[in-house]
Formats: structure tokens, C-alpha cells, sequence
């Protein structure tokens, strides 16, 4: 067993801790004036991994947490600070230097497979949006209002999560959350600050609106983005692969209508789509290729999946203040980055397996599993780029990825309705796709 030494020792993550090392969480806690004036039972460094460790183990209370974090550690003579103790020490240190660590972790994960993560030369993200659940207390209900149920009555306060996601890998680049007052669409043009030149963000008919995109283009990052069919776009050029020349406001985007039909084993579904995109150039993009690139936008919504039912298994946040609500989602944030990063270090070890091969749901009981035995918290002299976490997941991988039809419906712990929709996942549900695009807009002289 290694560990820090005295009070300091429940200070951990398990194996996760060597992506999170003690020497960076005290550099944060100097720069966010964190650091105690003296040492206290509780330490600051041991509060902030106590506020991730609470992530991973969201069914328990911080108490129960605790245990989790001393189980390994028998014979320390360590303290059992109380719930009350546990609390003030959270409330103490402030959101301030969770929001670093995650502003620190956050972006792409490094990785060589580039077939999973870039399409041509760019690399692949996707942003939208999700709302989750938060206490409903008083002071938690001044800044986030409750939402009105589907059966009548209000149900639980909701904060708005936006999120900027690495296809592939997905990790995430950027976060930004807030009241359900701030629309998806204001957070899209905040996360717009982490777009570059060389990525292709992928996005919903939510975020097609003009005003938005010319902010978006303004980055110098490429767009493919689905817009309603019946949507009035001047013709400016037609070409040959289907696809048309158009603007929208003053940003030049090319529109791709197309037919798409699923084949699955309840029969065969057909639906119009229409994308836009500022790839102008039918050669080097071709317009079948983009169509089939914008499926894997869904996975954004399976990073959601993972983030609230795989981690917080549909519960409310614990959190009973607007602090304490920032504390926990920049906690939760930082410990699913970590996460993903250590899924794709153990994919990465096997050349061309795509990181989308690993579970989240393996890798996170393993970690959860390291956590209670206090184990891998200090790297040997020859350090295991795999580790027990990877080595687990890629004892596990999962198939190739295949089609996804439709968003998972889970029924809400707290809820008595069934969710609406059929329970499939997208590993499980087999699917195959064709694509045939709309050549007939106009009479317009086709182009190149």
C-alpha cells in the first residue's frame, strides 16, 4: 500500500489518482487560495478528492464516501470525522478549485487512432445540450426553477448542462452550464471559445439558427448541422453529387437533402434529412459521406447516458446550494474526463482498436473497485500506461460499433411513470443504413 502520509493518506481517486497526482491538486488549491492556514483533520487536498470520490459513488452519502476512501487503509489510526464535519469541509473549500481542475483536464484525448476521432483530415466534435435534476431546497430553488411535469405539478429544480464532445474518444473539450433560463443556444455561443480551424462540429436543428452559425463560422471551424426540411435556402449553384451551393445570413454553406432508411429487425423506417455544412466542396467532402459522418453525432447523447445514469444512476445531485451545485458538476465533469482518458490510454495500447470499443460502465466499477482498495494511488518506478483499469476494459472490449436508431429511454429513479419509447441500445439493436440523395431541387445548371 502506497499512499500520502498521515492526514493526508484519504486523500485519493485509486488509480484515477495518477491522472489526478497530489502535486496537481495542490498547485490548484495554492492558485485558487484554497490551501488551509494549517492542517486541519480535513485537509484541503483530502476534500477535493473526497468531492470526487462522492461522483463515483453518487448512491452514497459523503459519510459512506468516506469509508470508501479509509476501507484500504486499515491500520492508519485515521479519524471518522462526522457528516456534519464532511460538510463544512466541502462548503470550506468552494467550487473554485474543481472548476480549475476540470479547466486543467479538459479537451481531447491524446490518441493514434485517428480514424476514430478525425474524418479527413478534421477532427470530429458534437455539441447539445441536457438538463439535470437538482435538490429542491430553498436556497437551491432562488437560482434554478423547478420544471413542469409531463402528468402536472413541478417536479425537481433543473439546471441546463451544454457540452462541446470529441467524437470517437468522447472526451470532452468544453463544458458550460446554468438556470434553464440560459438556452442551449446562449451556451453554444459560450462554448464557441474552444473552436478551432480543423475541427467540424456536428450539431441538431436546434442550433441552426442564423445568428448562431455565423458565430460558430466566425471560429474558422467547419459545420455540419441538420436544419428542418422545409426550410427556404436560396439555390446558388447545384451539384452533381446531389448537394447545393445556399447562404444563410452571410456565412456560404452548402445544403445536402437526402432519403435515409433504417433496416432493423422491426421493419424498415424512412425519414427526410437535411444537413448543412461550410465543406463547399463536393469532391473533397462528398455529399454521401457527410450524411453517414452526422449519425455520429448521437454520441453525445450516449455521453450523457453515461454521465447520468452510468454515474449518477438518474439520482437528483446531492448538492443543497448554488456553490455546493457548482462544486458537484465540475466534480462530476472532472472524474468522467478521467475516465475516458484512461479508456483510451488502454485502447490506445492495441493498435487500431478504437477507443469507442471500451466500456464505461467496466471502466468506472473498476475504478470504484481501486478506490476502496486504495490501490494503484502512487505509481511504481516503471510506470503501467495500461493499468488495472485498462486492463480490465480491454479484457472486455465491446463489438465494433454498430448503428443507432434511436436514444435510450430510461425511467427516472424518482418517478413513477414509465419512460416513453423503447428501451434499445445501440450495441444491441443491429441496423443497417442507406442513404439516397435528392438531386431534383431545381432547374439550376448543376456545377462541378
Amino acid at each position: 500500500m502506497r499512499v500520502a502520509a498521515g492526514v493526508f493518506a484519504p486523500g485519493h481517486l485509486g488509480e484515477l489518482t495518477q491522472f489526478i497526482p497530489f502535486e496537481m491538486v495542490d498547485e490548484i488549491l495554492a492558485a485558487t487560495r484554497r490551501t488551509q492556514q494549517r492542517i486541519r483533520l480535513l485537509p484541503a487536498r483530502v476534500v477535493v478528492y473526497l468531492v470526487l470520490a462522492g461522483c463515483l459513488f453518487a448512491e452514497l452519502g459523503y459519510g459512506q464516501v468516506w469509508q470508501k476512501l479509509t476501507a484500504g487503509l486499515a491500520g492508519l489510526g485515521l479519524a471518522e470525522p462526522s457528516s456534519g464535519t464532511l460538510r463544512e469541509a466541502r462548503q470550506r473549500l468552494g467550487s473554485a478549485p474543481l472548476r480549475a481542475l476540470f479547466d486543467l483536464l479538459r479537451g481531447p484525448a491524446v490518441t493514434t487512432a485517428n480514424h476514430a476521432v478525425r474524418w479527413r483530415g478534421l477532427l470530429v466534435t458534437a455539441i447539445d445540450g441536457t438538463m439535470m435534476s437538482v435538490a429542491d431546497a430553498e436556497a437551491v430553488r432562488d437560482r434554478y426553477r423547478k420544471q413542469r411535469g409531463n402528468h402536472g405539478g413541478a417536479g425537481y429544480p433543473a439546471v441546463r448542462l451544454s457540452v462541446l464532445l470529441t467524437c470517437g474518444t468522447r472526451s470532452i473539450i468544453d463544458a458550460v452550464f446554468g438556470p434553464v433560463s440560459t438556452g442551449e443556444l446562449d451556451q453554444a455561443r459560450t462554448l464557441a471559445r474552444s473552436l478551432r480551424a480543423g475541427m467540424l462540429l456536428l450539431a441538431d436543428r436546434n442550433y441552426a439558427a442564423a445568428d448562431l452559425i455565423t458565430t460558430l463560422a466566425a471560429t474558422r471551424a467547419d459545420l455540419l448541422i441538420r436544419c428542418k426540411n422545409g426550410r427556404r435556402l436560396p439555390v446558388i449553384t447545384r451539384y452533381r453529387d446531389g448537394s447545393w451551393l445556399s447562404t444563410i445570413g452571410t456565412v456560404r454553406v452548402r445544403v445536402i437533402d437526402a432519403q435515409i432508411s433504417v433496416t432493423t429487425t422491426d421493419g424498415i423506417r424512412t425519414g427526410g434529412y437535411r444537413l448543412i455544412t461550410t465543406l463547399l466542396d463536393p469532391h473533397t467532402h462528398p455529399a454521401g459521406e457527410l450524411m453517414k459522418l452526422y449519425h455520429r453525432r448521437w454520441e453525445i447523447e450516449t455521453a450523457y447516458l453515461e454521465l447520468k445514469s452510468s454515474i449518477l444512476g438518474g439520482r437528483v445531485l446531492r448538492a443543497r446550494t448554488p456553490g455546493g451545485i457548482d462544486q458537484e458538476i465540475y466534480a462530476l465533469l472532472t472524474v468522467y474526463q478521467v475516465l475516458r482518458t484512461a479508456m483510451t490510454d488502454a485502447t490506445d495500447s492495441q493498435p487500431a482498436t478504437s477507443p469507442d470499443r471500451a466500456s464505461f460502465t467496466i471502466a468506472l466499477n473498476t475504478a470504484r473497485d481501486q478506490i476502496t482498495n486504495a490501490a494503484g494511488v502512487i505509481a511504481d518506478t516503471v510506470i503501467d500506461l495500461v493499468g488495472a483499469i485498462g486492463r480490465v476494459v480491454l479484457a472486455h472490449l465491446l463489438p465494433d460499433r454498430r448503428i443507432r436508431v434511436k436514444t435510450r429511454m430510461i425511467k427516472r429513479s424518482n418517478s413513477k411513470y414509465q419512460a416513453r419509447g423503447p428501451n434499445i441500445d445501440r450495441r444491441s439493436y443491429k441496423a443497417t443504413i442507406a442513404i439516397d440523395i435528392i438531386t431534383n431541387h431545381c432547374e439550376t445548371p448543376a456545377g462541378p
